[in-house]
């Protein structure tokens, strides 16, 4: 049996950052509970819990949930099965050495 290697979760700091360093409300989602396929951008959007709560615009299951605090934020996406994020087009990940 061939032990393979791998890098502890700090190498996913620079591709995280860059994913999420990018406008959001074009990045297409499919709902966990109807299978719809969308734009973020089209959610519907309730802003009256402690945090942002965003429902599927055909079966108004939730999505997405965001709560902030002064110095951290929660993010929800269990009721999103994908997101997919347009990226420029570039190398997506550097190698490991």
């Amino acid at each position: 049996m061939t032990e393979m290697s791998y890098l502890d979760g700090n190498m996913l700091d620079g591709p995280l950052r860059e994913l999420f360093a990018v406008d959001l409300s074009a990045a297409t989602g499919r709902c966990q509970s109807c299978g719809m396929v969308g734009p973020m951008a089209a959610l519907h959007v309730f802003s009256h819990a402690p945090g942002l709560v965003a429902r599927c615009p055909a079966c108004a299951e939730v999505m997405l949930r965001l709560v902030r605090a002064p110095d951290r934020a929660w993010l929800d996406l269990r009721g999103t099965t994908f997101l997919q994020v347009p990226m420029p087009a570039q190398q997506p990940f550097p190698r490991p050495l």
